[in-house]
């Protein structure tokens, strides 16, 4: 069965076979032109070189034009090519054969796209030129682009610079199929082999269509702006053809849709025949064969019909009749051919082309009749005869050909058209009037030509004919002998025009013919046709096309045509195509000539109506005619391109700058808000105001009159709402912030006489009125009411009646004036601030020196009068006089010093009076300050102190230093002295024993100050500093009992040798120190003082000069960061390199890849900043990495690279990006710029990633926005801009969670970076060879965190601690290994889980928890701070007991403190709730003790800077944990209590006094009660490490640790700087801020 079915398969498939013919279609030649022939595959290849047939000659050998010593091609081509228009032809010959030979050159040779990079060899106009420069501007060009060539080619002499033929020299139908095999199909109809029609028509006429389909799909056809419109169009206006210049002008458009036809033609031939002939065929079958068709008739029409009429039957050089294929023959176009033999057909071009019809074709007496169509003339003529004026119709094809008709009628009206004469004149429409871009629409074609020539390298006229078997000319006249033949310069033969033409060409080459161009000789040659050069050279190129074309038409050898084929092929002739593909009713055969390629007059004519009456225009134009006929040329346009740019290029950087602005007025506001909602909690808080929140909230602030007294007040900027308290009893006014309740001003007036107030004439009546103040010796108090002014100041008028200050008058002025004459705060302060610099300078003058007294004036620089007086003549307040002092004003201390020093008891301290009281301390003796002191402490003025009295001033002074003392311990220490002094029985003090009870005390009190406005006036800064110096000793003397090998004490040699060493440097610096700040002081006052003797006497010979000082210090410098030196220098020399690299690049390799050359210099530098950034951003995920560097700095590669220094390098390559960032968009401002001048052709060679329609600009918006690079970029830069602005510190102090969700935008930031590369807009993107490591170590550090964050840690312990302070002890992952000092992130889950804030942990390695003390700063603490406050009712689980919320934790991250323990002597300083890093060390200290363990470490100095150790009880705990611990005494701490003034200071003397005796006594301090040191005021860090250095000379380092804020990180830097100059160990500092 099987068996049978198969064999019945077979006979059917037999008789299928036999039913139909199976046709073998030829080989088919390819779109491209290779493989043409086969042993040199790429010889015709589209896009291949041009042939030299001739030996170049550019000027460097290599690739720069020619003919530089040559004239202007402009001047030569209006010298030998202009002249009158409208003579026909000599041979007959048609337009049809003019423009049939602009369709052969398009099939062959199309060499006019410019290179790319763009390279300009424009061509100066001559000034006064009559079409380019009419107004004689001068300086004009006519912009010349070089032209497209190899890449590979122009190196050197041996590789000169080869330009390209886009296109096949092959016949091969490109003009009709196009040369690829995706344009050919763009053309296809895919359907009966035809090519796409524009509409349908019947199936028995459809091969019929009329045009080919519009260019609907974007195909991407030549398209300059017509310059007849001087505006860009769209190409979709244009038809699809196979030419992408095809629709330059009407006749060549319809040349390609002659052969468009003639395909459609064969199409329908084709498979009439196979349907008769019953052969298998498909579309793809009939589309080739028609193809290999229309291709061979078109290779013979050229070959044996159009060319040697082209060439003129008197040619020297005819074609040979075709042989046989001939595959060394080489078929590529020279330039020669390319950039002057082709171009002879210029001088036959018509400046008009007629469209004609037959009209009465249906009649016995058909007539030719052309038709009006096209364009309409510019002048008006009664003439029916129109025309299509050829230079107004370059790129308005469509406008033309806009009908099948219309073709028709224009192939008809060309070959009845005689063309123009064979001369060396061009019609303007070619030599003035061809189209260019919108810059310069209208150009010379003849100049072009030369200028075409020179940049191809061509040679001169003369080595052409000698390379062409020509002989060498020696004079112009041998150009055309003909010319100069008066027997040949007949009425038919009028040569003068050639003889004026060349002997111009002499005159402008004086008489040198071996220096002219190629073109201008040649076409110099013309007599019938071209010249013996041109013929030689078209006559060889068509030979070699011809010979060397394996697929032409008649090469038997290749199979296409059978001989019958051929020859029938050989029998058609251009009027059989035209009959083939003229369409219209009104043509027949009898119509057309013989030879459409000549038409000699009515004896041409077949038609005998036609014969008899000719078919040419009746009026046929002339050189003075022409305007009648046609339109004129347009003239020639420029166009700026940065037209449509402005606005956007200005708005986009104005949007950057206020973008950069709104992100700043952001942040300020927030800050104020977050601000005022903290002041408004406060307000709501009635202990922190005084109840003053009552009063707001009831509104019960008014005046005896019952009058609310609430206003803005306006001397503050900006002005703020106030409410005014007055108070009768108190005699005074207070002004409250009426948002805030906040005491802003206090008025008092009880030794007030006299008040102004000043009401404005516009605040009697219901506007706003504004209101002045002004009491004596007080500034003003202006404010503005939303009404009248009138009741506030009829009730403040009666409140000032009734606290008996009578003598106030009111004025009346306008707002201007009033606000103009206000004397502010501002103005008092200046008036303050030179009032104590002219105190100052007097407290200090010596005796015998010129001094303010008694009145007088001595001393003090001519000034205005009216100053002198206000400043001789204030009086302090009793407020400003406690500002002065830094105290409050209500204090006891200051009550008693203001009621000594107002002698007159006015209320106000007077010049004098105040220069008495600061003399009187900085020069009276110590029995001078007690008897003060004495005066100060007696409060009820008995002349008498009792025991209590001193103890209740003692507790008022450490009231005002916001510390607190026991009273027993305050009452103890008291007793304690007066017992020492033998007075411990007394319960009252006179004066003696007052005196006796300080007696030890005596130097300290000598040298006791007033230290006012941050100035201190003292007896001797010498002595002071001895002092400082003597304690500084005193405080490091060690604690041991023997166990270490230190000494326990300082013996006398040692203190004596501190004495000595210090001695002379001191004597030196105090007295520099001295006569300095008595300069400062008086810098500004004009007070003339002698300045102050230096001491010049050096007590220690040893002491370095100030040159070799500097050098140790720079030296010591480098010792200490000679790390962070090295990598810093290394990284600034990587980017710079970067930069430098690409700089160099940009500005010299790529030197003509024409963005350089368009943008300038400006691309280099943004280039160059770009690879910056790219390696600058990316570098940061390094710094970012805190895992990887933690584990890294455990290893050996610590003692090479400063990993603690991470994060300070994350800023510094942070700021440099930014720097290179900026760098880049100034560069990008200048660049976008020259961008957006440039055409677009330009652009679209220079960014050849980014489309845009030919009928578009691209303006500078669609760089920026419009591509992915612009676009990109610019949200690259928003981003960028609020990174840094809310990473600045004032942003992070204030707003910490907003700085740390915009920091997190640095995700969006890679992103776009990437993108902005993958653009490929300059470069391919390089972002990812940056990026790609980084950003790998990056995950891993990220994979390491997120491996631990999302544990959920315990917290079993919670405290809220004073001061803001909270503490969280949880529970110690199992895997958590740390070192004291080092630091941890946390994320609370019942406020983000995400969001991680950083904090040191406070816990020793080997305890069992982890610790953390975190002060409340900011939003998210003061919420950590109430989600673990214990009596917080969340905190409870169902059974009462506590549960806190838990945590995740990242961690540990390393940093210098953790390298405490490598110096043998170590110094940590710590300020505010900067000592967390350091009480984890003092515990792990402690912790190593007593588990025995080795330390290298043999001291460790703990320096405690606090304002108050009340605001840290929790680390004084844990100090006195330490002190109790610290068997072996390696621990040395000290308190610094800011708050506390000075030792020496008036204020604390006493305090300090106190401290000591009790510390004598006790061994405990007096304020903190522990062993530990206590000091009063700032330490003094470089007196403190100098003794380090003396005590310690053994060592090489000592290794110092600070954390606190930035001044005191500074000035513990700046100690560490400072005695680095000095002889003995370097201090290594490492510093955290926070």
């Amino acid at each position: 069965m099987e068996l049978a079915l198969l064999l019945l398969g077979l006979v059917a498939v037999g008789f299928a076979q036999n039913a139909s013919e199976v046709y073998h279609l030829p080989e088919i030649e390819g779109y491209d032109g290779w493989y043409n022939n086969l042993a040199h595959p790429e010889w015709g290849g589209a896009d291949m070189t041009l042939s030299r047939r001739l030996t170049p000659v550019f000027a460097d050998g290599t690739y720069q034009p020619s003919g530089r010593n040559r004239p202007n091609p402009l001047t030569i081509a209006l010298e030998t090519m202009n002249g009158f228009t409208g003579r026909q032809s000599y041979m007959d010959r048609t337009a049809f054969l003019t423009f049939f030979g602009q369709q052969v050159v398009e099939e062959i040779l199309d060499a006019q796209r410019p290179g790319c990079p763009p390279e300009y060899f424009n061509i100066p106009i001559p000034t006064g030129h009559y079409l380019y420069d009419p107004n004689r501007k001068g300086n004009m060009y006519i912009p010349f682009l070089r032209s497209r060539y190899d890449k590979g080619t122009g190196q050197s002499p041996n590789n000169v610079r080869q330009q390209l033929n886009e296109i096949t020299p092959w016949i091969d139908g490109g003009l009709t199929y196009g040369i690829t095999k995706a344009w050919a199909d763009a053309l296809r109809a895919f359907t009966r082999g035809e090519l796409l029609c524009r509409g349908s028509r019947p199936e028995d006429q459809h091969y019929k269509c009329d045009l080919p389909a519009r260019n609907t799909i974007g195909l991407p056809i030549i398209n300059p702006p017509p310059p007849a419109d001087h505006q860009l169009k769209s190409a979709r206006r244009f038809f699809r053809i196979g030419n992408p210049r095809g629709n330059e002008n009407p006749m060549l458009l319809s040349m390609q849709v002659m052969w468009f036809r003639n395909h459609n033609y064969h199409a329908h031939r084709l498979l009439e025949e196979f349907r008769s002939r019953n052969i298998t065929y498909n579309d793809e079958i009939i589309y080739n064969r028609a193809r290999q068709w229309n291709i061979g008739e078109h290779q013979h029409i050229i070959l044996d019909e159009w060319l040697p009429q082209f060439l003129g039957a008197n040619t020297t050089s005819p074609i040979p009749a075709y042989t046989s294929y001939s595959s060394s023959t080489f078929p590529g176009v020279t330039h020669i051919f390319q950039s002057a033999a082709m171009r002879w057909g210029h001088t036959i071009v018509p400046p008009i082309a007629y469209r004609a019809t037959i009209e009465g074709h249906n009649t016995a007496e058909p007539s030719c009749s052309f038709r009006p169509l096209g364009r309409e003339p510019t002048v008006s003529t009664s003439q029916t005869t129109r025309s299509v004026r050829t230079c107004q119709s370059y790129f308005n094809s469509p406008d033309v050909v806009n009908d099948g008709n219309g073709v028709d009628e224009l192939l008809f009206g060309l070959s009845k058209q005689v063309t123009e004469r064979e001369d060396n004149i061009i019609t303007e429409d070619l030599q003035g009037f061809v189209f260019g871009a919108l810059d310069f629409s209208r150009r010379d074609l003849m100049a072009l030509n030369i200028q075409r020539a020179r940049d191809h390298g061509l040679p001169d006229y003369n080595t052409a004919r000698v390379n062409f078997g020509l002989s060498r000319l020696t004079s112009f006249d041998q150009i055309n002998p003909a010319a100069f033949d008066d027997a040949l310069n007949t009425n038919d033969r009028e040569l003068n025009s050639t003889r004026i033409a060349i002997q111009n060409l002499d005159a402008l080459h004086g008489g040198n013919i071996d220096n002219v161009d190629i073109w201008a000789g040649g076409l110099l040659e013309t007599v019938d046709g071209p010249g013996e050069l041109f013929a030689a050279v078209i006559s060889d190129q068509f030979r070699r096309i011809r010979d060397g074309d394996r697929f032409w038409y008649q090469n038997r050898l290749n199979g296409l045509f059978t001989d019958s084929e051929i020859s029938t092929i050989e029998n058609v002739t251009m009027r059989d195509i035209m009959l083939r593909v003229i369409f219209s009713e009104w043509f027949n055969a009898s119509y057309l000539q013989m030879d459409p390629f000549h038409y000699a007059g009515p004896s041409d004519e077949l038609h005998p109506v036609l014969r008899m009456n000719g078919c040419r225009p009746t009026n046929p134009y002339n050189n003075d005619t022409l305007q009648s006929y046609a339109e004129l040329c347009s003239p020639m346009q420029t166009f700026d391109y940065f037209t449509g740019s402005e606005g956007p290029y200005i708005g986009s950087f104005v949007a950057l700058g206020l973008y950069l602005l709104l992100n700043i007025a952001i942040l300020l506001l927030a800050v104020r808000y977050v601000q005022y909602r903290a002041i408004k909690a406060r307000a709501n808080d009635t202990s922190a105001t005084g109840g003053a929140d009552v009063w707001l909230k009831a509104g019960v602030f008014s005046t005896a009159g019952g009058i609310p007294m609430v206003a803005d007040e306006l001397e503050v900027r900006p002005k703020r709402k106030i409410v005014i308290a007055p108070s009768v009893s108190n005699k005074r006014l207070k002004v409250y912030d009426a948002v805030s309740g906040a005491i802003v001003r206090t008025i008092d007036l009880a030794h007030i006489k006299h008040c102004d107030m000043i009401l404005t004439t516009e605040g009697k009546i219901s506007q706003e009125g504004v209101l002045l103040l002004r009491f004596a010796n007080l500034y003003d108090l202006v404010m503005k009411f939303s009404g009248s002014a009138e009741p506030f100041s009829n009730a403040m008028g009666d409140f000032l009646n009734h606290i008996g200050i009578t003598n106030s008058k009111r004025y009346e002025a306008s707002e201007y004036a009033l606000l103009r004459d206000v004397f502010t705060k501002e103005d008092r302060q200046h008036l303050v601030e030179e009032f104590f610099r002219l105190l100052f300078r007097e407290s200090l003058a010596e005796e015998g020196q010129p001094r303010q007294s008694q009145g007088g004036v001595i001393g003090i620089k001519r000034r205005a009068t009216k100053r002198r007086k206000q400043i001789l003549g204030l009086e302090l307040t009793k407020a400003e006089f406690a500002e002065s002092m830094s105290m409050k004003s209500d204090t006891l201390f200051v009550e008693q010093v203001f009621r000594l020093v107002d002698d007159d008891q006015s209320g106000t301290v007077s010049f004098q009076e105040f220069l008495k009281f600061l003399i009187l301390f900085t020069k009276g003796t110590a029995d001078n300050k007690l008897e003060l002191m004495f005066n100060i402490y007696d409060i009820d003025g008995s002349g008498s102190l009792e025991r209590e009295e001193f103890t209740e001033m003692l507790g008022h002074l450490i009231e005002q230093a916001n510390e607190k003392v026991d009273e027993a311990n305050l009452k103890s220490v008291v007793d304690s002295m007066l017992a020492s002094a033998g007075l411990a029985e007394q319960r009252t003090l006179n004066i003696d024993q007052f005196k006796r009870l300080f007696g030890e005390y005596r130097s300290e009190l000598d040298d006791a100050a007033v230290q006012v406005r941050g100035k201190t006036a003292r007896k001797s800064d010498a002595n002071v500093l001895s002092v400082n110096q003597v304690e500084a000793l005193e405080s490091i003397q060690k604690k041991s009992n023997g166990a270490s090998h230190e000494p326990t004490t300082i013996d006398d040699a040692t203190e004596h040798e501190w004495s000595r060493r210090q001695t002379g440097r001191k004597k030196a610096k105090s007295a520099a120190a001295a006569y300095e700040s008595q300069q400062d002081a008086i810098a500004s006052s004009n007070i003339h003082i002698e300045p102050l003797p230096m001491e010049a006497e050096i007590g220690d010979h040893s002491e370095l000069s100030h040159n070799a000082e500097s050098l140790l210090s720079v030296q010591r410098f480098w010792e200490n960061y000679r790390l962070h030196i090295f990598w810093w220098v290394l990284y600034q020399l990587v980017v710079a390199a970067i930069f430098v690299e690409r700089a160099y690049y940009y500005a010299i390799e790529r030197e003509h890849n024409g963005l350089r050359r368009i943008a300038g210099y400006g691309v280099t530098v943004t280039r160059g900043a770009a690879s910056a950034m790219m390696f600058t951003y990316s570098t940061l995920l390094v710094t970012m990495s805190r895992n990887i560097i933690t584990r890294l700095r455990e290893t050996f590669l610590n003692n090479y690279i400063p990993f603690d220094a991470a994060h300070s390098f994350h800023k510094h390559i942070a700021f440099t990006a930014l720097l290179y960032t900026v760098v880049h968009c100034i560069g990008h401002a200048c660049n976008f710029y020259h961008i957006a001048t440039q055409t677009a052709n330009d652009l679209t060679c220079l960014f050849r990633n980014y489309y845009h329609l030919s009928d578009e600009l691209p303006k500078f918006q669609f760089w920026l926005f419009n591509t992915l690079t612009g676009v990109t970029g610019y949200l690259a830069v928003l981003v960028i801009v609020t990174l840094y602005v809310f990473a600045m510190p004032y942003a992070r102090r204030y707003l910490f969670r907003t700085f740390w969700l915009t920091h997190h935008l640095y995700i969006a930031l890679y992103i776009l970076l990437i993108l902005h590369g993958s653009g490929r807009l300059v470069q391919p993107p390089l972002f990812q060879w940056f990026f790609v490591v980084p950003a790998a170590m990056f995950a891993i550090d990220k994979l390491i965190s997120y491996s631990r964050k999302k544990v959920e840690i315990v917290v079993y312990k919670a405290e809220k601690l004073p001061s803001g302070v909270t503490h969280l002890q949880f529970k110690k992952p199992s895997n958590f290994d740390y070192r004291s000092g080092q630091w941890v992130r946390i994320a609370c889950l019942s406020l983000n889980e995400s969001e991680y804030h950083p904090f040191t942990l406070t816990s020793a390695p080997g305890e069992p928890t982890l610790d953390l003390h975190i002060r409340a700063v900011g939003p998210w603490t003061h919420n950590l701070r109430t989600v673990y406050d214990p009596e917080n009712p969340k905190n409870r689980d169902a059974h009462g007991a506590l549960a806190f919320p838990r945590l995740y934790l990242d961690g540990p991250f390393g940093e210098g403190h953790q390298d405490w323990f490598k110096y043998q002597i170590a110094v940590l300083v710590g300020g505010g709730i900067g000592v967390t890093p350091f009480a984890s060390i003092l515990k792990d200290v402690v912790f190593k003790q007593s588990t025995n363990s080795r330390l290298s470490v043999k001291k460790v100095y703990f320096m405690w800077v606090t304002r108050t150790q009340k605001q840290f009880e929790w680390m004084t705990d844990i100090i006195r944990q330490v002190e109790e611990e610290d068997k072996k005494q390696l621990t040395d701490i000290h308190i610094f209590i800011t708050q506390f003034y000075q030792k020496f200071d008036l204020r604390t003397i006493m305090l300090y006094i106190c401290e000591r005796h009790f510390q004598k006594v006790s061994n405990r301090s007096l304020f903190s009660g522990l062993r530990s040191v206590t000091h009063f005021g700032r330490p003094q860090f470089n007196s403190f490490f100098e003794g380090l250095q003396d005590l310690h000379s053994d060592v090489a380092q000592i290794g110092v640790f600070s954390c606190g804020p930035p001044p005191m990180t500074q000035s513990v830097e700046n100690g560490c700087s400072y005695c680095n100059q000095i002889e003995g160990p370097i201090f290594i500092h490492h510093s955290e801020n926070f």
